[in-house]
């Protein structure tokens, strides 16, 4: 099997991942064999168990992890490519680079921009959704913004902020079946009444760019609000208020079990010891490893934009990082997944099974998936990476299929 990106496989034939480490959300299993067919896994035994019949494909894996594949809910982008910039290719390209670090299912996501280019944007997402044949599960879309705090913008574009017009927001959830999430700022007037009707559609709210203080988190847990976006990032910490002070979305994040959180993990938006403290407090089952990646993932350093190509901001990569030009925020991560992965294990010192958890079942169960995907075990997608023990990707599965293949010798 030769480097690269892998076309559409067959999948009416067994294939069988053998000698390798299988990650389950508890243990790690040395020594096990990953039998697939018709797009499922149909066993996970001991190898010396496996007896191989005429016309298997057999992948011996060198003694690798095989983990289940990678779900990113809040990506913008990769290869050089923004999920905005127009175009069914872009979204293609981006998600196929996003595939090559191990995520097999995706949630892209859009910036603060006008409507005209948010609605094109569905458009070309589901045009995508439709062609994509050699890349990750494209599960559905996340909006952030534009109903977000002035005050919390970080590198979203200041001009399309607002308050919730329920008028266009229901305009919006009309427009476009694919929308799974939305990022809010639940403090604003009438976030809590969109947080309702989100939440009545089976549209997951999340907290974000937002100023609230504790009281205001806790009406939007109440109000269908269950997710903290990019926690540290673009929101209020401890704020005092005419001499008292108030606990904002960081600590209001940390201490309600309702919420779960997300975390971009790339070892430079968070230091260690912030890593670490979230671990601590929040656990496994309530972090979701993002990327939050622009079009920079995957790319050499040195200028890029920020948003679509037409209506973007000129940003500079470097440092491992993306940021505005003065450099007085970070504008977004160029992080790939596996990197997410190494940050936790390498430099927070998280266990493997949990930092694998946290972008495998912990994002599988916040999109209602984890019937399907998120678990090496019987009846579960097909969806694998198998990597080294420096979280280096050299075999990408989706649905059975062989999507990417680094090194691997594969025989039938």
């Amino acid at each position: 099997m030769p480097a690269g990106c892998v076309g559409k496989g067959v999948i009416d034939i067994r294939t069988i991942l053998t000698n390798g480490t299988v990650i389950t959300p508890i243990r790690t299993l040395p020594d096990r064999a990953v039998i697939l067919e018709n797009g499922r896994i149909a066993a996970v035994v001991p190898s010396s168990n496996v007896e191989a019949h005429e016309g298997d494909r057999l992948i011996d894996v060198g003694g690798k992890y095989i983990a289940p594949g990678f779900i990113d809910i809040h990506t913008h982008g990769a290869g050089g490519h923004d999920f905005m910039d127009g175009t069914v290719e872009a979204i293609m390209e981006g998600a196929r680079t996003h595939l090559r670090y191990g995520t097999t299912t995706i949630l892209p996501t859009t910036l603060t921009s006008n409507l005209d280019e948010l609605f094109d944007t569905f458009a070309k997402f589901a045009q995508a959704k439709a062609e994509l044949k050699d890349g990750p599960n494209l599960h559905g879309l996340h909006l952030e913004g534009p109903y977000f705090s002035k005050e919390q913008a970080g590198a979203q574009d200041p001009r399309y902020i607002k308050n919730p017009d329920p008028a266009e927001y229901q305009r919006i959830v009309e427009a476009s079946s694919d929308i799974k999430r939305w990022t809010i700022a639940p403090e604003l007037p009438g976030a809590l009444e969109m947080g309702r009707y989100l939440s009545e559609r089976g549209i997951l709210c999340s907290i974000g760019h937002s100023n609230a203080v504790y009281e205001e988190v806790v009406a939007a847990v109440e109000n269908g609000f269950k997710h903290v976006t990019h926690l540290y990032s673009a929101m209020s910490g401890v704020r005092r208020i005419n001499a008292y002070r108030y606990a904002g979305v960081i600590e209001s994040a940390l201490l309600l079990d309702e919420l779960t959180v997300e975390v971009i993990a790339d070892g430079v938006h968070l230091p260690k010891s912030l890593l670490q403290l979230i671990y601590k407090v929040k656990g496994p089952d309530r972090i979701c490893l993002v990327t939050d990646s622009m079009r920079g993932a995957g790319m050499p350093e040195g200028e890029s934009i920020l948003g679509s190509l037409k209506d973007g901001q000129r940003v500079i990569i470097e440092d491992g990082v993306a940021k505005l030009l003065d450099r007085s925020a970070f504008a977004g991560s160029v992080s790939t997944s596996d990197r997410l992965v190494r940050t936790m294990v390498q430099i927070a010192e998280v266990p493997l099974v949990d930092a694998v958890k946290m972008v495998t079942l912990t994002p599988a169960k916040f999109l209602g998936l984890e019937y399907r995907k998120g678990i090496v075990g019987p009846g579960k997608d097909a969806d694998l990476v198998v990597f080294d023990s420096a979280i280096n990707v050299s075999l990408v599965l989706v649905g059975g299929e062989i999507r990417f293949s680094k090194d691997q010798e594969v025989s039938s």
